[in-house]
């Protein structure tokens, strides 16, 4: 017998009502790690990163991402997370690895662990400076310090320029 919630598609039906209120959920997630996804969208111009506009952590570039909801299956989620964040259809590539953030703890924050799924996006993304979104080879500041060890170690950013 297949467990649908661990790892079986999921309907695509949202529930009524949130299982956690925000109180709720920010309790818990103040002691225990929270599971999220992060989308690698590369491309030829590089990896696509958004902004951060609200949050602890605005004004960072970052991977797109999002917290895994409970019975979602974590492609399901990336489908989610690429909808909400990009706006497009996104399926989950082959998985990366995983990104821990011990600054988000360090910094009174929640604890989160990031499962990471490389995909690709049929043509080129709209990104400049206005949409909050943009194309990197290299490392845009300020940026979450674990993400950019975590791309440069996949070689999917490069840490300096390249020289001529």
């Amino acid at each position: 017998m297949t467990d649908r919630r661990a790892g079986g598609e999921r309907s695509g039906e949202e529930p009524a009502t949130p299982p956690l209120t925000e109180q709720e959920f920010r309790q818990i997630y103040a002691k225990v790690p929270r599971l999220t996804v992060e989308v690698v969208v590369q491309g030829p111009s590089g990896i696509l990163l958004t902004k951060r506009t609200q949050g602890p952590c605005s004004g960072l570039w970052h991977l797109p991402g999002g917290t895994v909801r409970f019975g979602e299956a974590l492609a399901a989620a990336v489908s989610r997370v690429g909808s909400m964040e990009l706006g497009v259809e996104i399926e989950a590539g082959p998985l990366l690895g995983y990104i821990e953030y011990p600054s988000h703890y360090l910094n009174g924050l929640d604890s989160p662990v990031g499962i990471a799924f490389l995909c690709h996006v049929e043509g080129e993304q709209t990104a400049d400076g206005t949409s909050g979104r943009g194309w990197f080879t290299t490392p845009p500041d300020p940026m979450h310090a674990e993400q950019v060890d975590f791309l440069v170690e996949h070689k999917l950013l490069e840490r300096d320029p390249p020289r001529p």
